[in-house]
């Protein structure tokens, strides 16, 4: 293969922004057989793709938008790959301003959903498309095959579906992207599957700190545990790659590297969105929502410092007082089922939100594109695949049968991983609130019934009754009557 096409070819697809993100998509492309535009505000990121992979396939580099542009066959197509914010409006109106009507502007990186929506509105505006497409694998997907969610207008996945088609993943023949829905769908899907993404960390996380601190092991010891269980129910991308974290030794001092990383979690912003858009959609995504606070709470730096120098109370903690090997087992169920949670939870958000926005995003299309490529890939999103093929409107994703069955298995494991940890002062936030989450799921009775009783009293906010319908109202500083409103 030649480094560069003839400046007389053109190119199918382009890629602005030449971090390793977009320089490893853009290598992609071209393994792939498409010839690549590429373009990068600081040329030296440019000439350093063509001088270090331009063998891969067939590029064209530009220094300037204009020749960027001139060098796309048309319809063009450009994805950006660039810093979210006011860096991904300056392109677009660049690219824009440059390109034709029919034209398709693609955004690749993590941009929040509504920012999507107008920017639709504005390029739509000018006779250009735009497309909103969510990208999972990070560095390695991104090269190799990542799981793609582009939203858009349908007639712009008519146009760009086979060449995105060509860089998916792949599992058992099926390319791991499809359109998502109209404008924001494709970015607040990305959005969401982050947030699960979260959670499962996080739940993994807490798993490790019951193994290590609860039952005594060593991050070599649990490294083999992981490596086994990713053999059953939890195979998965994540656990993987826990147990390739936890077996690495820092190659200057010898420890166990996860030893010498600092404990403070850092974040992008997609899990707090997906927190943020929960409770503003009113779903109850507990477990998401509690990962982005133990990330934030395990950066509070200061605060931690001071509340171990004030040395606060820890009231009675217990030694692990049940067989090792039991405990074990324990832990592995429990976390199957707080990842079960995660998803069923993020999976609520997905309908909340497109039937919000009116996307009608299908949820067999996701389990069925995330299998591969993604982040939160698991063995369990075939099953999630058939439990909405089985039914589409399923309230729950907990309430499937087959996933219920596997419930009955994992509850009394889980409840008592949820005891043990509190009585070994262990945080385990995802662990405890995801399960609590699943009591009030199944309560007969919810202690809500008290609380608008208070707020009827201090803001006569009026409640409903359980014997009759209407909206009713106490006159609590009077003779206590009941008014019907």
């Amino acid at each position: 293969m030649t480094q560069t096409a003839e400046k007389t070819d053109l190119a199918q697809i382009g890629v602005v922004g030449l971090a390793v993100m977009g320089s490893n998509l853009a290598r992609n492309f071209a393994r792939n057989g498409n010839t690549v535009a590429v373009y990068n505000r600081s040329p030296e990121k440019t000439r350093a793709l063509i001088a270090e992979h331009g063998e891969e396939g067939h590029f064209i580099p530009s220094e300037t938008v204009e020749d960027f542009v001139a060098s796309l066959e048309r319809p063009r197509k450009a994805i950006i790959m660039v810093q979210a914010g006011k860096a991904t409006d300056a392109v677009i109106n660049q690219l824009a301003d440059a390109m034709d009507e029919g034209d398709i502007i693609i955004d690749g990186g993590n941009a929040l959903f509504t920012d999507t929506i107008r920017r639709e509105k504005e390029v739509a505006e000018k006779g250009r498309h735009f497309v909103g497409a969510g990208i999972s694998g990070g560095e390695e997907g991104a090269l190799n095959g990542p799981s793609i969610m582009p939203g858009g207008p349908a007639e712009s996945w008519e146009t760009l579906g086979p060449i995105l088609e060509s860089i998916a993943a792949n599992v058992d023949g099926t390319p791991c992207v499809t359109h998502i829905g109209p404008d924001g769908a494709g970015h607040f899907v990305k959005m969401v599957h982050n947030g699960i993404e979260y959670a499962d960390m996080q739940v993994i996380g807490e798993a490790y700190q019951l193994l290590r601190y609860g039952a005594g092991l060593e991050p070599a010891e649990i490294a083999e545990i992981f490596r086994e269980w990713n053999s059953g129910d939890l195979d998965s991308y994540l656990i993987e790659i826990t147990a390739e974290v936890l077996a690495q030794k820092d190659p200057e001092t010898g420890a166990p590297l996860v030893d010498v990383i600092v404990d403070a979690a850092g974040q992008k912003g997609t899990g707090r969105w997906t927190a943020i858009n929960g409770l503003e959609l009113g779903v109850p995504i507990t477990g998401i929502a509690e990962s982005v606070f133990a990330r934030a709470l395990s950066s509070s730096t200061a605060q931690r410092v001071a509340a171990q120098e004030g040395q606060l109370p820890s009231g009675t903690i217990k030694k692990l007082d049940v067989d090792k090997a039991e405990f074990i087992e324990d832990v592995r169920r429990a976390l199957y089922a707080a990842k079960l949670i995660a998803y069923s939870q993020g999976f609520d958000e997905i309908k909340a939100g497109s039937e919000e926005f009116g996307w009608d995003v299908d949820p067999r299309d996701l389990a069925t594109i995330w299998r591969g490529g993604c982040i939160i890939r698991a063995k369990f999103l075939d099953r999630i695949r058939e439990a909405y093929d089985n039914n589409a409107d399923l309230p729950a994703l907990i309430l499937d049968p087959y996933f219920k069955g596997e419930l009955e298995g994992l509850i009394d494991p889980w409840r008592r991983v949820v005891v043990a940890a509190t009585q070994l002062g262990l945080p385990a936030p995802v662990f405890a609130s995801s399960l609590a989450y699943y009591d009030s799921l199944r309560a007969e009775r919810l202690p809500a019934a008290l609380i608008q009783g208070q707020r009827d009293f201090f803001g006569a906010h009026t409640f409903k009754r359980v014997d009759r319908e209407g909206t009713f109202h106490i006159e609590w500083s009077g003779d206590r009557s009941l008014s019907e409103y």
